[in-house]
């Protein structure tokens, strides 16, 4: 067996059983526990970092989208959300929708 099959078995076992120790953990734990309170923080904050540099350094086709494009799609999705009781489909839709509206005018 080759190294890198070798190193790759050993990662997928390793995230195996990492989601297995997760979901026997959280099993335990009551939904306002400090640990998962502390995970959904860090969930949160990785998300909006990922959102940040999508939006002030993006990669890819999304690179190609002007700047003043891509803060429009945020606002009016974020305006969205807030207006539709938090229903993120539609809010999605909704900042793609006026990304690609100032993209075309741009």
């Amino acid at each position: 067996m080759a190294p890198a099959d070798l190193a790759l078995i050993l990662t997928a076992a390793a995230c195996l059983a990492l989601r297995l120790a997760g979901v026997w953990l959280a099993g335990g734990l009551t939904t306002d526990h400090p640990v998962i309170a502390w995970a959904t923080a860090v969930a949160q904050a990785t998300l909006a970092a990922f959102v940040t540099l999508a939006i002030v350094a993006p990669a890819g086709a999304l690179a190609e989208v002007p700047l003043a494009a891509r803060l429009a799609g945020l606002a009016v999705g974020v305006a969205a959300c807030l207006a539709m009781r938090r229903r993120l489909l539609p809010a999605l839709v909704a900042g793609l929708a006026a990304m690609l509206v100032v993209r075309a005018m741009l």
